[in-house]
């Protein structure tokens, strides 16, 4: 309709460029230019039209012409990429890698990542090209085929010595793989390797300490090591990371910051004797940890009751799946970082302690110092009550322990260790000493009339003084008995019973040279078989 509201009726228009017959349609195109002849059509660009065979009017319909469908070429690592993917299509929760609210990894992707990691654990390539790859949270299922050849030739090439520098994303995929053990024999392999790739790896990124310093301080955490985290930490010279886990790198350090009485305040802690009180302290608590551990006590566990506790997560900010059954335990790094596992599930805290906890271990401390006072013969006398209600407390003195004479007798067998002298002889001069020394003998020696002869089996046994049983104390008689029968050693007896045992050996000695004229203990503890039958007799 037209602006003047009459019907027009539209009629074709020619388009530009395109000869028009008189019936309106358009010729091909010209052969030569010039003529009206068509020329030939490729096959391969035009497709062939039916008119007839559609359904509307007036409009044709293609017909897609056969093609031949060549087979491809065999690719036995294309399949095995496939075969991995096939791994992430079985956990659709995780298939596309999502993350959760807080930016983690969704705890599938990290499944199907170690999955697909223990598949090709052991896989090598020699791929002679190599494509950039950039992702968070990098993971094989995210991953083309020249990508996964890439990354794989490369970690061939790690795993015989060589590192050289590509995509950041790379990198950390490796270590994601070190983190969960893929590729290598034990944790304590996976530690050995991760530092390896972390300082040599880090010329060329060093984004990458931040995230690989806090990976160090989980892995001690997850997996069972045989050296502490402390260790670790002083023998790789990074102290300078993690402050307050070296300011505890000893049971001193750690127990002075939790104790309730502060012996770095007290005027005997002075600068020549830090080493001494120290190292004394720590040799007592090796004592009670002994003990504690003979009556089914964990001392530590004892003590450091964590408070407050909240989830942890092992190995935050990788892509980690906790594939391996953890045991019950605690691990403390610091006056205020304990981490707890149980039935599987880490729990972590920033308050270790109790107040009961805090107020023995001041206890210990405060004794283990009043002690030593007494052994170096200090101007000034210390006291320590022990008005503690603890588990460790009750439990020693259900079994007839006094935690007072437990540390005192620990407190003196250190100290004697510590200051005994230590005497070198040359043993050239010894055995010319001997010599000197016989010569004299056989000056000395004036011949006696033989005795005469009478067999062993007719000597009539040597008596024994009147009430020589009554001479040793309950404790010696147990000793002996217990060193008759080789039930254990003397050592262990003595520290369950509290007592030192150069002590005990001296008090058995002295009485049996009143008795026999001689020792029956060696310098090493052990019974002198000749007076094995005079033992059995004093002890019956």
């Amino acid at each position: 309709m037209g602006g003047d509201g009459t019907n027009k009726k539209y009629e074709s228009a020619p388009i530009i460029g395109r000869q028009q017959t008189r019936e309106g349609r358009v010729d091909p195109p010209l052969a030569d230019g010039k003529s009206g002849v068509p020329s030939a059509l490729s096959d391969d660009l035009y497709y062939e039209i039916e008119y007839e065979s559609c359904p509307i009017p007036g409009v044709g319909r293609f017909v897609p012409r056969s093609q031949k469908i060549t087979e491809p070429e065999p690719d036995a690592i294309r399949d095995l990429f496939g075969q991995m993917r096939e791994l992430g299509r079985m956990h659709r929760s995780g298939y596309g890698f999502l993350r959760t609210f807080d930016g983690r990894a969704h705890p599938g992707s990290a499944r199907i990542f170690y999955e697909q990691g223990r598949f090709l654990e052991d896989f090598t390539d020699d791929y002679m090209g190599g494509v950039p790859f950039s992702q968070y949270y990098p993971c094989y299922q995210m991953m083309g085929y020249e990508q996964l050849r890439t990354y794989f030739t490369w970690r061939t090439e790690i795993r015989k010595g060589t590192i050289r520098e590509i995509s950041l994303s790379y990198a950390f995929l490796y270590i994601y793989e070190l983190l969960s053990n893929i590729g290598v024999t034990d944790p304590e392999d996976g530690l050995t390797k991760l530092m390896w790739f972390w300082k040599a790896f880090r010329v060329y990124h060093t984004v990458i300490d931040k995230y690989v310093l806090q990976w160090l301080k989980a892995y001690h955490i997850y997996y069972e090591l045989p050296q502490s985290f402390q260790e670790f930490v002083k023998q790789n010279g990074l102290a300078e990371y993690y402050p307050e886990v070296v300011a505890n790198e000893d049971d001193f350090q750690l127990f002075s910051a939790i104790s309730k009485y502060d012996i770095r305040k007290s005027a005997f802690f002075s600068e020549d004797r830090v080493t001494l009180i120290a190292d004394c302290f720590s040799f007592v608590l090796q004592r009670l940890r002994q003990i504690c551990a003979r009556q089914e006590i964990s001392f530590d566990e004892a003590i450091f009751q964590p408070t407050k506790m909240s989830t942890w997560t092992p190995f935050t900010g990788a892509l980690f799946y906790p594939w391996m059954e953890q045991p019950d335990r605690r691990v403390v790094l610091s006056e205020r970082e304990i981490y707890v596992c149980e039935q599987n599930r880490w729990m972590f805290s920033t308050a270790i302690t109790t107040e009961s906890g805090r107020q023995l271990v001041g206890y210990i401390m405060k004794q283990t110092e009043s002690a030593l006072r007494k052994a170096v013969g200090y101007k000034h006398r210390l006291s320590a009550d022990l008005n503690v209600a603890h588990l460790v407390v009750e439990r020693l003195y259900e079994v007839g322990y006094s935690l007072e004479t437990f540390i005192n007798t620990a407190v003196l067998e250190f100290y004697r260790e510590a200051t005994k002298t230590v005497v070198q002889v040359d043993p050239g001069a010894l055995s010319m000493i001997r010599r000197e020394a016989l010569v004299t003998q056989e000056k000395l020696i004036v011949s006696e009339p033989e005795a005469e002869d009478v067999p062993e089996a007719e000597r009539e046994p040597a008596e024994m003084p009147e009430g020589a049983e009554n001479m040793f104390s309950e404790i010696e008689r147990r000793a002996l008995a217990m060193v008759l029968s080789g039930e254990m050693e003397l050592k262990t007896f003595s520290d369950e019973h509290g007592i030192m045992l150069e002590v005990l050996a001296d008090g058995i000695n002295e009485k049996a040279v009143d008795i026999l004229g001689d020792s029956v203990l060696d310098e090493e503890f052990v019974l002198y078989e000749e007076y094995r039958e005079q033992v059995e007799e004093w002890i019956r």
